[in-house]
């Protein structure tokens, strides 16, 4: 039986800072709903109702667009490993581009990773946890390197220029104003 909750808990922080990976689900007012899984060791949660997570460069920006257009986000974490359990954070985000004043001062709270191309500052409004009895278990073996050694081979202009022809528009054709907040 699933339990709800305004805050993230202590016991609940501990339990999202040792999953390895996380969900993203995101929604435009029509169009895509996006669900995205993310890694890398690239989110903090803040306080009890704020997270923040770094957004690599991927081949969409779907996550950007919908929440520009619609800040609801809902982040997701399942133990795959000890205890079942299924956590879901529920709120709205906005999104911090390289050149927001914001930036500085959070991306000093986030790894520094190569491609790393917005942040999502989500205020967290409900807090849900469910058994997670029917998640398989896994084991963690390492992370992938493969996107970072993409990254530092291409250098910073040759992601911008990655980010221009791939990044600036989501599956529906949104903008993510990437180009506008990085020129």
């Amino acid at each position: 039986m699933g339990k709800q909750f305004n805050s993230i808990s202590d016991d609940l922080m501990e339990f999202i800072s040792s999953q390895k990976m996380y969900f993203v689900g995101t929604a435009g007012d029509s169009g895509k709903v996006n669900i995205s899984p993310k890694g890398m060791d690239s989110l903090n949660v803040i306080d009890s109702n704020r997270v923040i997570w770094l957004n690599v460069t991927g081949s969409g920006n779907e996550t950007s667009a919908h929440v520009q257009e619609n800040p609801r986000m809902t982040l997701m974490f399942c133990s795959f490993e000890g205890k079942p359990m299924i956590l879901r954070l529920y709120g709205n985000a906005a999104v911090i581009h390289r050149n927001d004043r914001e930036w500085e001062e959070l991306s000093q709270l986030l790894p520094d990773i190569p491609g790393a191309r917005q942040i999502f500052d989500l205020d967290v409004e409900l807090v849900q946890i469910s058994c997670g009895m029917s998640v398989p278990f896994y084991d963690y073996l390492g992370e992938r390197e493969q996107l970072k050694e993409w990254a530092l081979k291409k250098g910073a202009q040759g992601v911008q220029k990655y980010w221009e022809k791939n990044n600036q528009v989501s599956l529906d054709g949104k903008p993510t104003n990437i180009m506008e907040k990085n020129t």
